[in-house]
């Protein structure tokens, strides 16, 4: 199959034009779970406008259930981590034989590239962002959206280049009522407010050190009272578990839920709906709880918090301050006395006043089992 040949802005306009309004659209956002969420108010904003259409969602299979049951997206497809060939074909045949109007590349990798031609779209749209030659899949990259630009800016950049006005919202995950009674029966005997911590993340530049979400958690329960709900995947049970000795071992006696590996992506989003603040690396849960309305406290280490944090003004964002803040590195590339010093620099006290500028800005008492003074939603 040839490649899209690069169209002028102007030429590309009127091939939009042509295929306007879309009969069916093909979204393809595989991963990872902060960026798919991050992507809900695109598909959102999708649906409005074009209410007839059929929205088709490209997705990797553990992170399915973030978009099934989503009012604005008829069709979801799904691939492996690691598809075998039979699958991948499989997937790429399924793709073509949808006939999609458009198609919006809004990945950027070699995958999504091969994903992106297979359907055959007379209009393929992806970001400057593109890498390992995805660009050469698509008839044109939408402006302003290069990699130093949030994403939330990069998806309002697109809809309006789309000419698609409008405020860039998510109803966040689609949750069922057997998701909310999860999380009210794990959370029932916590007292408020209540503080979610996710002290896991990929990178290990990204994680802040347990000892000190402790000490975090500690001062805040001193202060405001209330319960603690540890969270995480699979993989960083051990991790959380740590966390758990510690505040056990610091606040014997205390309201502590440990929920590590005990959730489905949408019983996630519900226990984080359900509690009244959150404290996080950056990482998937912390755009989740955003997506829900969670006032959250963001510790940005390797990455930036305004390039890949919340855009919501609700939260509160701290950053470490050495020279290399900001990085992006997965690994950190210093040895001695430098080395990971972007989470030794990062301080507890720092992360404090960030804390209690959330907390008493949402209105919570100071004082023993301190309760919220109006709640945000219903539980």
């Amino acid at each position: 199959m040839a490649a899209p040949v690069h169209l002028r802005a102007d030429r590309l306009r009127q091939r939009v034009a042509r295929h306007w309004p879309p009969r069916s659209i093909c979204l393809i956002k595989p991963s990872a779970l902060g960026d798919v969420v991050q992507t809900l108010p695109v598909v959102e904003s999708l649906a409005r406008h074009f209410p007839t259409a059929q929205i088709t969602w490209v997705i990797r299979e553990e992170l399915a259930d973030l978009v099934r049951g989503h009012a604005a997206v008829t069709e979801v497809l799904t691939m492996p981590r690691r598809p075998a060939p039979s699958a991948w074909w499989s997937l790429l045949r399924t793709l073509r034989s949808r006939r999609f109007d458009w198609c919006l590349d809004l990945q950027g990798l070699f995958r999504s590239a091969a994903m992106t031609m297979a359907t055959g779209a007379p209009v393929k749209i992806g970001y400057e962002t593109s890498r390992e030659g995805s660009h050469l899949a698509v008839h044109g990259l939408v402006p302003r959206t290069d990699r130093p630009t949030p994403p939330a800016v990069r998806n309002r950049h697109l809809l309006e280049w789309l000419g698609l006005p409008g405020t860039l919202q998510s109803s966040g995950v689609a949750l069922s009522s057997a998701d909310h009674e999860f999380a009210m029966v794990n959370l029932a005997n916590l007292p408020r407010p209540l503080f979610a911590i996710q002290c896991g993340a990929q990178w290990e530049t990204k994680r802040w050190p347990v000892e000190k979400f402790a000490r975090l958690a500690v001062r805040a329960l001193e202060t405001w009272g209330g319960g603690i709900v540890l969270l995480g995947s699979p993989g960083e049970r051990p991790l959380v578990a740590e966390l758990e000795r510690s505040l056990e071992e610091a606040t014997p006696g205390g309201s502590l839920m440990n929920l590590a590996g005990r959730t489905t992506l949408k019983q996630l989003a519900a226990v984080l709906e359900h509690c009244d603040f959150v404290i996080s690396n950056d990482s998937g849960p912390l755009h989740l709880a955003d997506a829900h309305g969670v006032p959250s406290l963001g510790l940005f280490t390797c990455t930036d918090s305004i390039r890949s944090g919340p855009a919501s003004p609700v939260h509160e964002l701290v950053s470490t301050s050495v020279a290399c803040a900001a990085s992006y590195r997965k690994k950190c590339p210093h040895s001695g006395d430098g080395h990971l010093a972007c989470l030794s620099e990062l301080d507890v006290a720092r992360a404090w006043s960030g804390l209690e500028r959330l907390v008493n800005r949402h209105g919570v008492s100071p004082a023993a089992n301190g309760r919220l003074r109006s709640r945000r939603r219903s539980a």
